[in-house]
């Protein structure tokens, strides 16, 4: 199961139990319908971080954009996704000023209903620039792309994957491979664990893991992914965890 999972506050209790091992989509899926759908309840109860989220969001995809011969920034992108999107946050201010479309992967449909007729998303709707929406986790998720056209150049993952168990990440990661257009991109944007052992946390509250950055790295090689860069976002409250952005590519 994957939500948006936008969690971000590190009060989370370690146990002695591998953390992915208990995951569990239900408790998942429970704790995100019954939380708000507005910008509070996505970054639990940050809303003020949204503003530096989507610039260092922003930063970062220019600077990649700008050295790569695939993906220049004199153009937008042709199809980009946004996955764990919530309530559309990150299309609405970000991707779907970058990219012609947003296809939407989020499992929770009072979020995407937001998406799918709010009035925030009209001008978007109305000149085509949302996609596909597919109700449903990123472990299950498996897009038509029968041809170049249905290719993605950018696929962004923000604040969800930490409710993909390690082997679920991989093998989605693994997948996403075949889903890119020549030179496309998968960010994973990510709290990083800041645990005194350097271990990875559970979180019982919405049954996500928070990863070490060594894991992060680990699991990118496992699925055969290149890290083209990686950065830490500024801006936030000290009292969150870090978040660090990762660029990947197929290895070669």
């Amino acid at each position: 199961m994957n939500g948006h999972g936008e969690e971000m506050t590190t009060d989370s209790p370690a146990t002695s139990a591998a953390p992915d091992s208990q995951i569990s989509a239900a408790t998942a899926i429970a704790y995100w319908s019954s939380t708000s759908a507005d910008v509070d309840g996505m970054l639990g109860g940050f809303p003020q971080v949204t503003r530096a989220d989507l610039q260092g969001s922003s930063n970062f995809l220019s600077k990649l954009r700008r050295s790569s011969k695939h993906l220049p920034p004199s153009k937008p992108l042709r199809r980009a996704a946004d996955c764990g999107a919530g309530i559309g946050r990150i299309t609405l201010g970000f991707l779907s000023k970058v990219a012609e479309v947003v296809d939407i992967v989020e499992p929770v449909e009072k979020f995407t209903e937001r998406i799918s007729s709010g009035n925030d998303f009209a001008e978007i709707r109305a000149r085509g620039g949302i996609g596909q929406i597919w109700n449903t986790g990123l472990e299950a998720w498996n897009p038509p792309v029968a041809n170049e056209s249905d290719k993605y150049d950018l696929i962004w993952n923000q604040w969800c994957v930490g409710q993909l168990t390690d082997k679920d990440l991989t093998d989605y990661l693994s997948k996403s491979k075949g889903w890119l257009s020549e030179g496309g991109l998968v960010v994973v944007k990510e709290n990083l664990s800041n645990d005194p052992a350097d271990v990875d946390v559970y979180d019982e509250v919405d049954s996500s893991v928070t990863r070490t950055d060594k894991k992060f790295r680990k699991i990118f090689q496992d699925a055969g992914m290149k890290l083209v860069s990686t950065e830490l976002q500024r801006g936030f409250p000290a009292s969150l965890y870090p978040v660090r952005m990762y660029a990947l590519r197929p290895e070669a």
